[in-house]
């Protein structure tokens, strides 16, 4: 735009080199044939829809590397597509790693005999944290056989439970038959007996499923239990079936155990029944029984009321030897008492003995089943299958179990000798691996005693080496670490473990000896220091560094000597109450003298809130008015105090009051500073009462723009440009000799010695402003006042911004009546507001860029992007014009110019965001 002004900010101009010859056609990149053209292709986009077509040929991951290596070089967005490509062949290659891992897995638990349901369920969840695919093959096809699996083991274990139903239903069937004819049992004998078939069927189908080695162990058991107890009832109800009948057939034949059966047998040979005979025998009684004392046929009932009760509960638990005791117990009764008794009673106790009988003959037919199962139980301790084996000390508790049951067999029924002889030989095949066991347990028992013994001497070891050290942390430690390792040690017999105990116990009191003596040390020194803080609590003032002091003591005993958690906090909880209520007592007595204000704070305190009030109302003048007020309410306090301060007693208040307000409140630096000068002021005035003479009026200070007015230079002479001379020069250039003369005579021309007041620190006295304010009545005037001023700025913002936008408003209707008043615009003469006026009446006319930029820069307000050329255009004018006023002097000029000019938007809102600046200045 102006060649001849920007050629001379330019560099000198050097020659341009002469253009280089035209190279030869470059060869083309060997890796271009490859990607089909990516490397030669002229713009990016080209290169990457090369690249996208071949990537669309999956090519392998070391030609990916080897491109992606020569083109992110030239053109790194092409190359992206080849890097995510790369990335997702790596995570590819993660996932199948991941994937080959978990079906490893998962194969091993299907290939497993047995499988655990809660393994299958924690692979799928292992495998799913670990981000394996469980979406993809062949982790899905190994997800569904292993859900497959638990399906078909639930499935076992549920139908394990049906059989046990089914078991119970039938044994209650049978017993239903044994209370009704035999006939009828006959009957329904060929239905049941196919029932039971059925069930052990279905039982040994569950046995025989390929899964059930995967049941839970409780199910087989379960299965087991309900199998021999229905053969056991089953067995029985067919031999007394199979007797009722040849006793029907023949009638030499013994009647059945059954009591129902036996009464219809009875009946058909023409006997009579239980019920006859018992009734007969209550006949045939002498009619004329003899009166009983009342008290003694009292007596005997209850006596056999208590054996017929403990009979019948035995019966009905199905306790075969119980049931026989009790059943002789209350026939000895019967022999005391029975004369005694009543019918009824009596009818009671021979249905009781009848049932106790029956459940007798149950429980013999059935020993002999009892004891096959124990012998298959014996016997199949060894046959288990591989995985199920049992352990030594379960093996061991099986077989004494095994015994005991035996035992108990035989005291229900008579012994079977051949059935022992078995059971007896396969018991000791399985002791044999019993005693292999507890070889090994006396093994390893003998192990760890020798490591716990070993243990032992090395904590006494330990003991003679620490015994000196005053190290009690470290000591500690090792303590807990030798406490950790002998819990840790192996498992011993119990006459051993208490006889190791023993010497532990001793040799572990010998080690911590020394650290015992030293916490009871510790705990006499913390409650000496407990009682000094209780003393320093209870003194009337705080000594604050005694209390720092003594709780540096107690961080230095915690840290040096450890002790028991609980003991050591018990022990600092005693340490910092009384400091803590001694602290507490001292801010209520703060907060107590806070809340005593005077008069004169309290009127302070009104009036701050008063302009507080003021500043949210928006209205100036009222703040103004408020500032005022709290102006006064400051003033009177600083009149209402004493014109002198003779009448105050200064020693009272030098000593009394300083340390109340010293520890009460935070006094303020001019405050403190003008207290001490009163101070010394009243000092003086008590000791000299003759009053101060009047302060000389200060001098006025004249500004002088030239001459030196050092001493004895003359003012009108020119001052030297800079000090000169060479280094350790004086200012006078004397040899280092000062032309004011010693300092002695010029302490005496000043007046003063060397330490003294001079004429020079003369000064009038401070004015007396009274008392101090209390520190909130101080912080409330002052905050009041910060807001008080930040209000009335925002007002005037706001006014100010108003009285623009009618500026701007009558600029665009070119109406000078419009214009604001000269003092709603800003601090200018009343002149250049008549001259906007004259520009906004006149006729638009003229260009107004060229002002704007002025005004602008002027204000040093940013200027719109478009015209950010012509501003730097017109700064590069200025330069030159050397002798022209700035922008900053002729703004009000400029204005007029751009109001004379025609209005639009643009250039109202750069004229306005100049204003905002220029009329604050």
């Amino acid at each position: 735009m102006f060649p001849s002004f920007l050629s001379r900010n330019k560099t000198p101009e050097t020659p341009e080199p002469a253009p280089a010859p035209a190279k030869a056609a470059a060869a083309p990149h060997p890796l271009d044939g490859l990607t089909g053209g990516a490397f030669s292709a002229a713009t990016s986009g080209e290169r990457a829809a090369k690249v996208r077509e071949w990537l669309a040929t999956n090519p392998g991951a070391e030609q990916l590397q080897e491109v992606f290596k020569e083109l992110s070089a030239r053109d790194k967005g092409a190359a992206k597509a080849i890097r995510e490509r790369i990335e997702e062949l790596r995570r590819a290659k993660g996932q199948e790693a991941i994937s080959a891992e978990w079906a490893d897995k998962a194969g091993k638990l299907l290939a497993a005999s047995k499988l655990n349901i809660a393994d299958a369920l924690a692979w799928q969840r292992d495998a799913a944290k670990a981000g394996a695919p469980l979406s993809k093959e062949p982790l899905t096809s190994l997800k569904a056989q292993l859900a497959e699996r638990v399906k078909t083991i639930e499935d076992l274990q549920h139908r394990v439970q049906v059989q046990r139903e089914a078991a119970v239903l039938l044994a209650q069937r049978v017993e239903v038959l044994s209370t009704k004819s035999y006939k009828d049992a006959q009957a329904a004998d060929s239905a049941l007996a196919a029932d039971v078939q059925h069930w052990q069927d279905q039982a040994a189908s569950l046995e025989s499923d390929a899964s059930w080695s995967s049941v839970e162990a409780r199910y087989p058991t379960m299965l087991e239990t309900s199998k021999s107890q229905l053969l056991v009832v089953w067995e029985a109800f067919q031999s007394a079936l199979q007797q009722t009948l040849k006793a029907a057939e023949d009638a030499q034949a013994p009647l059945p155990a059954v009591p129902v059966w036996a009464d219809e047998l009875r009946a058909a040979r023409g006997l009579p029944t239980e019920a006859e005979l018992a009734a007969a025998r209550a006949a045939a009684k002498p009619a004329g029984k003899p009166a009983a004392d009342p008290q003694e046929a009292k007596r005997a009932k209850q006596a056999v009321q208590e054996a017929l009760k403990k009979l019948q509960e035995q019966t009905a638990e199905g306790h075969g030897k119980g049931a026989s005791g009790a059943a002789q117990q209350l026939r000895a009764v019967l022999k005391q008492h029975g004369k005694q008794i009543d019918a009824e009673l009596e009818s009671q106790v021979n249905a009781a003995l009848i049932a106790a009988g029956e459940l007798e003959g149950w429980q013999r037919w059935s020993a002999d089943k009892v004891r096959e199962e124990l012998l298959a139980k014996a016997q199949g301790l060894l046959a288990r299958p591989e995985g199920q084996e049992l352990g030594g000390r379960k093996l061991q508790e099986a077989l004494r179990q095994l015994r005991e049951d035996w035992k108990k067999a035989d005291q229900s029924g008579p012994t079977n000798h051949a059935l022992w002889k078995k059971f007896d030989d396969a018991c000791n095949a399985a002791y044999k691996h019993v005693e292999v066991w507890l070889a090994k347990v006396r093994e390893e028992g003998a192990q760890h005693r020798a490591e716990r013994e070993a243990l032992i001497a090395e904590l006494k070891a330990w003991t003679q080496a620490h015994n000196a050290s005053t190290e009690w942390k470290a000591m500690q430690r090792d303590l807990f670490q030798f406490g950790d390792r002998w819990r840790a040690s192996g498992h011993v017999g119990e006459k051993a473990y208490a006889e190791l105990q023993a010497a532990w116990k001793a040799a572990h009191h010998e080690a911590s000896a020394p650290l015992h003596t030293a916490q009871k040390t510790s705990i006499a020194r913390r409650e000496a220091m407990i009682a000094q803080a209780t003393e320093l609590a209870a003194a009337p003032h705080l000594n604050i560094d005694a209390v720092r002091e003594l709780q540096r003591q107690w961080q230095t005993e915690a840290q040096g000597v450890p002790m028991d958690r609980r003991h050591e906090q018990k022990l600092w909880d005693a340490f910092r109450k009384p400091l803590d209520e001694a602290f507490a007592r001292k801010t209520q007595q703060r907060e107590r003298v806070a809340q005593q204000l005077s008069a004169r704070d309290q009127a302070v305190l009104d009036a701050s809130k008063a302009l507080e009030a003021a500043n949210h109302s928006g209205d100036a003048q009222q703040i103004q008015n408020a500032i005022e007020a709290l102006q006064q309410a400051l003033k009177a306090q600083r009149e209402q105090a004493p014109a002198t301060s003779e009448a105050v007693s200064a020693p009272a208040a030098a000593h009394a009051p300083v340390e109340a307000v010293a520890e009460e409140a935070a006094p303020a630096a001019e405050a403190s500073a003008a207290e001490s000068s009163a101070a010394e002021e009243g000092a003086e005035a008590v000791e000299a009462p003759v009053p101060a003479p009047a302060a000389p009026a200060p001098k006025p200070v004249i500004a002088q723009r030239s001459g030196d007015d050092r001493p004895g230079m003359k003012r009108d002479a020119p001052v030297a440009a800079g000090r000169g001379g060479k280094p350790g020069d004086r200012r006078d250039g004397r040899d280092g000799r000062d032309s004011r003369g010693p300092r002695g005579d010029r302490n005496e021309r000043r007046g003063d010695d060397r330490f003294g007041r001079g004429d020079r620190f003369d000064r009038a006295p401070r004015e007396d402003r009274g008392p101090r304010l209390g520190d909130a009545a101080f912080r409330a005037q002052r905050d009041a006042l910060d807001h008080a001023q930040a209000a009335l700025r925002k007002l005037a913002s706001q006014a100010h911004g108003q009285a623009l936008t009618q500026m701007m408003e009558a600029w665009n209707k070119r109406d000078a009546s419009l214009l604001p008043p000269a003092q709603e615009l800003g601090r200018m003469a009343g002149t250049v507001r008549a001259t906007w006026g004259q520009a906004i009446a006149a006729p638009a006319a003229g260009d107004a860029r060229e002002a704007l930029l002025r005004l602008e820069m002027a204000a040093e307000v940013p200027t719109p992007a478009d015209h950010i050329d012509a501003r730097r255009a017109l700064q590069l004018q200025l330069l030159t014009r050397r002798n022209d006023p700035s922008p900053q002097e002729t703004w009000q000029q400029d204005v007029a110019k751009v109001l004379q000019s025609g209005s639009d938007d643009a250039s109202a809102r750069r004229l306005q965001n100049a204003l905002k600046s220029l009329l604050k200045k």
